[in-house]
């Protein structure tokens, strides 16, 4: 450095330049690196599509940040510690030491405002245009065998010295990084709460299965295959279903599915008496573990809106219906038929009564703590296996700080469940009746 500035002379005007294009350029890749990665591909697709201009590469860097990362950051290092160097050989050839600890000093604060904080917050002030300005130059600078070979030669030494690769997971945002992105767009207000539980409802739809959101067996309206149209007309109205499944040996064979206006047809027509096995459609069949996210599109392209969903043993577990899927996404929908009591009743105490079949993860998200995890999907079925035998009405099960009581034991079924918490003063027991 001193026999730069040597070269130069007495000339500060060149030095000046040379600081000055340094940190102009420090300043400027500053801001692109910023704008590039906060800039998300959706954002960018969408300036294309709307014809702004210098948004040619702007979708090929936001979908690859890891190939314009390091280089960048490399290119702005060189700037800065070059920078540095001439200003203090400049300062030191004036001052001796005492003109280089002067220049370190200002040099610290006068480069961190001027080619980072600044530039940086200008960038997200004004995130697409500085996206525009920087992505055509960003990509032709990352492009260059030079800056490329530089690049990978320093991450080469950099993976000697840490040893193993990044896992493909953290470069992508996590489902609760979502869902605390929406939370804090609902305390801003820039989204409504029911828009941040719907974005919570479509995260959680990806992984649900049909076995959690079908109606069981034991709830299944069906009926033989022997019957006639206008008895099977009689019970779809009755019930008030559009669709009945029809029976030939048993539940766990199912032949086919009655419409209700194929029924009405036939009962207009004059075929009141036809067996039902002239008029049924065929039944489609569904594994109890399908993700009703590979069901709806499965739906809507055979158009078909009840499923039955079959056990690994292939008997019947259940039927799911288009409403069944929907309502996931939207929540309940509840039609004049409907006679269902609530699904949740909150008592004086802070006690709740659940419907048995509710699932065990809603059941979480109420009581805000968690609960055992197995084999089971609702409430219902964690109090069976508490107890490991059928309850009677009005046992109870305790489960951690919660006690859980059988209520409506009907047969086999426990139709709700009472949950308290226990009072840390009352001793606990297993069971008791």
């Amino acid at each position: 450095m001193h026999a730069i500035v040597s070269y130069f002379g007495s000339s500060e005007f060149v030095v000046t330049v040379i600081v000055v294009v340094l940190i102009g350029v420090s300043a400027f890749l500053s801001v692109a690196e910023t704008a590039l990665l906060r800039m998300t591909r959706s954002r960018a697709q969408s300036m294309i599509d709307d014809g702004k201009w210098g948004t040619r590469r702007l979708l090929a860097l936001t979908s690859h940040p890891d190939r314009f990362m390091n280089p960048l950051k490399l290119i702005v290092l060189s700037c800065l510690l070059l920078e540095a160097a001439v200003v203090g050989a400049a300062f030191e050839r004036h001052q001796g030491l005492r003109g280089l600890l002067l220049s370190s000093i200002v040099n610290v604060f006068v480069v961190f405002v001027l080619a980072d904080a600044a530039p940086r917050m200008w960038a997200l002030k004004h995130l697409e245009r500085a996206a525009q300005i920087t992505a055509t130059p960003v990509f032709v600078i990352v492009s260059l065998w030079p800056v490329r070979l530089a690049s990978s030669a320093s991450i080469g030494v950099a993976n000697l010295l840490l040893p193993g690769r990044a896992s493909k997971e953290s470069q992508y945002v996590s489902e609760d990084e979502i869902l605390a992105l929406a939370d804090a767009a609902v305390e801003e207000d820039v989204i409504q709460a029911e828009e941040r539980e719907l974005i919570e409802q479509i995260i959680e739809f990806g992984d649900t299965i049909c076995r959690e959101i079908m109606v069981p067996r034991t709830d299944m309206i069906t009926v033989d295959c022997d019957v006639t149209v206008n008895d099977v007309l009689e019970v779809a109205l009755t019930a008030g279903r559009s669709r009945v499944p029809v029976c030939g040996e048993g539940i766990d064979d199912i032949v086919g599915v009655a419409y209700a206006k194929d029924l009405m047809r036939a009962d207009r027509s004059g075929r009141e008496q036809e067996v039902i096995t002239r008029v049924m459609r065929r039944a489609h069949f569904v594994p109890e573990t399908k993700r009703i996210a590979e069901l709806l599109p499965e739906m809507q392209a055979r158009k078909f809106h009840l499923a039955v969903v079959v056990d690994e043993y292939g008997g019947t577990a259940g039927i799911v219906t288009l409403e069944d899927v929907l309502e996931e996404l939207v929540g309940e929908i509840v039609d004049e038929f409907d006679r269902e009591d609530p699904m949740v009743v909150r008592l004086p105490g802070g006690v709740l009564r659940v419907q048995a079949r509710m699932p065990i993860d809603e059941v979480e998200d109420l009581l805000d703590a968690r609960l055992p995890e197995g084999d089971w999907d609702t409430i219902g079925g964690l109090m069976f296996h508490l107890l490991g035998h059928v309850p009677i009405t009005g046992e109870t099960a305790d489960c951690g700080p919660f006690r859980l009581r059988a209520e409506n034991v009907e047969g086999r079924r426990i139709g709700a469940v009472r949950i308290e918490v226990i009072d840390t003063a009352e001793p606990t027991e297993e069971s008791s009746s």
